[in-house]
């Protein structure tokens, strides 16, 4: 699967666009109130990718399973210092309502974050490269 996110940002105007193979999906995020950037940060959106990423793994682990889930909550939390510093403090609480024992849905809920893949990009320090800098001069 291949995935990847453009921000096109200039004054008044911040677009997102998200494609997952052939899947192309626009997110409605506004600009910043100054009209430069995006009204959310980076470390927001990170936190998110977090969470969501693990919400839609237990819905996809508990079918393996077949347990009926109610209900998922996922709030992640950190730290970020000064520019240029990574998050620090990084830490997720889950609340899983399902039909199925608080030791089976326990369960569920560690081999989850096992296998949630944002979790695991970020705990193996994944490298980022900068590819290519197009410079236009106006």
């Amino acid at each position: 699967m291949k995935i990847s996110a453009l921000v096109q940002n200039r004054e008044g105007k911040h677009q997102v666009s998200l494609y997952t193979n052939d899947n192309v999906l626009t997110l409605a995020i506004s600009p910043k109130s100054t009209g430069f950037g995006s009204s959310v940060t980076g470390g927001e959106l990170l936190f998110l990718a977090l969470a969501t990423c693990y919400c839609n793994d237990i819905y996809r682990e508990a079918a393996k399973r077949g347990i009926r889930i109610e209900s998922v909550e996922v709030e992640v939390s950190g730290e970020f210092g000064s520019e240029g510093e990574p998050a620090t403090n990084v830490h997720y609480h889950v609340k899983i309502a399902a039909h199925a024992s608080e030791e089976v849905i326990r369960s569920l809920g560690s081999e989850t974050d096992r296998l949630a893949e944002i979790q695991n990009t970020l705990r193996v320090g994944t490298p980022v490269k900068l590819s290519e800098i197009d410079a236009v001069s106006v």
